[in-house]
C-alpha cells in the first residue's frame, strides 16, 4: 500500500509544488505515494464560501471555523481511516526525524493547513488533530510547513532514495549533526581533503566522522547533546 497524503488547504494550487520534482516527484509519478489537495472552501455553506469568523472574546485577525473544517476533515478522513490527522501550527510539537520516520512507516497522513490567527480549538479536540511545528517562526499559512513535512517523509519511503543507507547517516538520525563532506578535486583554493578520508582506513574514517559530528553538534546544537536520547547508533 502506498503512502497517501490528503492536504486540506485554502490554496490547493500550491500542491504538489516542489513535491512534484526530483525524488518526491518521481515517486509520486511512480505511485509510491499519492497526494490529494482538498479545497476547504468547498465545505462552506454560504454563497461567499466563508471559512473564518472573528475571534470570540475579541482581538485581531480571524479564526478558521470549526463547522466548516469538520466537514472537510470528515470528507478526507472517515472514521475508519487509520492515517494520523495533523495540523501544521507554530504552537505544535516540533517535528523530529524520529516522528518523520514514524509517519513514513505508516499509511499516510491527513494534513490541515491553518491560516489567519488559527483554528477553532473545538475542531482540534473534536477531530483529534496532532499539532505539528517545523520551527520557532511564523509562516503566512500551513502550506509551506506541510510541503516540508511531506518532503521529509517521502524521501524515506522504500525505493525513493537510490541508496537506503543515505537516510541512515544524516543529521539527527543518531542524535548528532552530520559530519562534513568532501569530494573531488583533491585541492580547492588551497584547501585539501582531510588525509584520513583518502587513507582507505575505514575504521579511522568512521572515527573521524564521529568526532567531527560531535564537534559540530557541541558548537551548533548543544541542546541535542543535552536531550534525553541515545547518541550511539
Amino acid at each position: 500500500m502506498s503512502f497517501a497524503a490528503s492536504v486540506l488547504t485554502l490554496y490547493p494550487e500550491m500542491f504538489p509544488g516542489a513535491l512534484g520534482l526530483s525524488l518526491a516527484g518521481r515517486a509520486l509519478e511512480a505511485g509510491t505515494w499519492s497526494l490529494e489537495a482538498i479545497q476547504i472552501r468547498d465545505f462552506a455553506t454560504d454563497k461567499h464560501r466563508t471559512v473564518d469568523d472573528t475571534p470570540a472574546g475579541g482581538g485581531a485577525g480571524m479564526v478558521m471555523r470549526a463547522d466548516v473544517l469538520a466537514r472537510a476533515v470528515d470528507h478526507a478522513s472517515p472514521p475508519d481511516d487509520p492515517r494520523p490527522r495533523l495540523l501544521m501550527s507554530p504552537r505544535g510539537k516540533p517535528l523530529t526525524q524520529a516522528r518523520v520516520r514514524e509517519l513514513a512507516a505508516g499509511p499516510g497522513a491527513v494534513i490541515l493547513c491553518g491560516r489567519f490567527e488559527g483554528v477553532d480549538q473545538r475542531l482540534i479536540e473534536a477531530r483529534g488533530l496532532e499539532e505539528v511545528s517545523i520551527g520557532d517562526f511564523i509562516l503566512s499559512g500551513g502550506e509551506p510547513a506541510a510541503l516540508v513535512l511531506l518532503d521529509a517523509v517521502v524521501r524515506l519511503l522504500p525505493g525513493v532514495m537510490g541508496n537506503a543507507v543515505s537516510g541512515e547517516e544524516e543529521s539527527f538520525e543518531n542524535g548528532l549533526l552530520e559530519h562534513p563532506h568532501y569530494t573531488r578535486p583533491q585541492e580547492f583554493e588551497g584547501r585539501q581533503i582531510p588525509d584520513v578520508l583518502i587513507s582507505g582506513n575505514h575504521k579511522k574514517i568512521a572515527e573521524w566522522r564521529r568526532a567531527e559530528a560531535e564537534k559540530l553538534t557541541r558548537e551548533r546544537r548543544p541542546d541535542l547533546l543535552a536531550a534525553d536520547q541515545p547518541l550511539v547508533k
